[in-house]
């Protein structure tokens, strides 16, 4: 049994720091978009729900990693 929630543990890990990369490329693709005069706001407001759902992802995940974790003024742990 332990086992099992070890295992559990080191896959929520695992999908937590992939979502959490993947949040940062999002992040700075949407920073270069910005940049530049010519970007198309629909995609950059798609760009920015993912950005959105992804952070609720990992805060999911985070809390099923550690149900005890407190979450910050801002909602995220």
């Amino acid at each position: 049994m332990r086992e099992q929630r070890e295992v559990k543990s080191e896959v929520l890990r695992d999908r937590i720091l992939q979502l959490e990369s993947e949040h940062g490329d999002l992040d700075r693709v949407i920073e270069r978009m910005c940049e530049t005069s010519d970007f198309d706001d629909l995609e950059l407001q798609k760009l920015k729900r993912r950005k959105l759902k992804l952070k609720d992802n990992i805060l999911l995940l985070q809390l099923q990693l550690d149900p005890d974790l407190p979450k910050t003024s801002n909602g995220h742990a």
